[in-house]
């Protein structure tokens, strides 16, 4: 499985996000409507996601519930035909949330800074320091993490432990 370590927080202002990204030099890389469908699962979580523009994946992951900044292992599948596999999956699992948002991607280094609306939740700010194999320097992954935490003026209240599926 693939890791990362991530951070996910409240965020008052995704103009305001948008332009620390901007600031700190990171790349745009997309915007875009994202559709999770959840299913049970015996442990972790299971996720369709449907991209607009874009295609779909299955992400398998699993990951603590905890606010700081956290690992997690994932694994992805693409798909091909979404309304089939949402079908099949749909009858053998069941469908315990749907999450709607549009999602704009900035990369900075190794870490993916996701800029969130979800409707009916509000806005986040996400951040995914991509660890490629298990030689990568995790601490050093957590070092920018902490920085870019300073940086976008997120505060121990905004952090957020859980999916935005248990929201």
């Amino acid at each position: 499985m693939r890791r990362n370590i991530e951070l996910k927080a409240r965020c008052a202002d995704l103009a305001d996000a948008e332009a620390t990204c901007r600031r700190l030099g990171a790349r745009f890389r997309w915007t875009r409507r994202q559709t999770d469908t959840y299913f049970a699962t015996p442990s972790g979580r299971l996720k369709l996601r449907v991209e607009e523009p874009g295609g779909a994946v299955l992400v398998e992951y699993h990951r603590p519930d905890r606010p700081e900044a956290r690992e997690s292992r994932y694994r992805l599948t693409p798909v091909e035909n979404p309304d089939e596999a949402l079908a099949t999956l749909a009858r053998s699992h069941v469908v315990v949330g749907r999450v709607v948002k549009r999602r704009t991607l900035y990369s900075l280094g190794n870490v993916r800074i996701h800029l969130d609306r979800v409707e009916g939740l509000g806005d986040f700010v996400e951040f995914e320091a991509v660890l490629t194999d298990e030689a990568d320097d995790e601490a050093a992954s957590r070092e920018l993490l902490a920085r870019l935490t300073a940086e976008f003026g997120i505060s121990p209240e905004d952090l957020c432990a859980t999916s935005y599926s248990d929201m």
